[in-house]
Order: structure tokens, then sequence, then C-alpha cells
């Protein structure tokens, strides 16, 4: 995983305990939003790459 991604994940589960505790502003409400979004992006472009590279080997070999 890439820095970003690293710190995108920090940032989102910082959120979270906040969330919990005192609640969030709605810019952070957003924030959170947008963080997810590109994470969820990234988690389906990289499961794209790793299906596509899978090769099936014939069975009767």
């Amino acid at each position: 995983m890439s820095d970003s991604m690293d710190q995108n994940i920090a940032r989102i589960n910082e959120l979270a305990r906040k969330a919990k505790i005192v609640g969030l502003t709605d810019e952070e409400v957003e924030e959170r939003n947008e963080l997810r979004k590109k994470y969820i992006e990234a988690f389906r472009s990289n499961l794209k790459v790793q299906l596509d590279s899978i090769k099936f080997a014939d069975e009767e070999q």
C-alpha cells in the first residue's frame, strides 16, 4: 500500500474514533465520506488487477 493510502486509512480511523467519542463536524463528515470513497475505489482497482492476473491451469495437467 502506498504512503498516501496508509495516511488515508489512519485519518479514517481517527475520524471513526472521534465520531464515537464526541461526534464529527459537517466538514469532518464530508472528509470522512470522501476518504472512504477514495479507499473503496483503490481497493476495487487493486482487486481488479489481482483478478485480471489470475491464470487458470488446465485441469488435466
